[in-house]
């Protein structure tokens, strides 16, 4: 499901004081951090992650996570991305 620009940035105030809970680095995407990033959705639906790299490399990597994990970019500012994910099941930020 597509966001609107207000949920859009309601999430992004949200996000603002948010830390990020995984960092991409040198290895880049193992399958390991993507599972991280998976958990780290399920579990918080809105995250911040921390991307270490080249600015191509960390758009490559940005749009790879979005692709993967079916999360929604929520905003993107320098080496941070905000992504936001609803839990089916127990979902925690309302929307509307």
């Amino acid at each position: 499901m597509p966001l609107r620009n207000a949920q859009i940035r309601r999430l992004r105030g949200l996000a603002h004081d948010l830390s990020p809970v995984v960092t991409v680095a040198d290895k880049g995407l193992t399958d390991n951090v993507r599972a991280e990033i998976d958990d780290a959705l399920r579990a918080h639906e809105l995250v911040k992650i921390k991307l270490r790299g080249e600015r191509d490399q960390r758009r490559e990597w940005a749009e790879r996570i979005v692709a993967d994990t079916g999360a929604e970019l929520v905003q993107q500012i320098g080496q941070v991305i905000a992504l936001f994910r609803r839990n089916p099941d127990r979902p925690r930020i309302p929307l509307d």
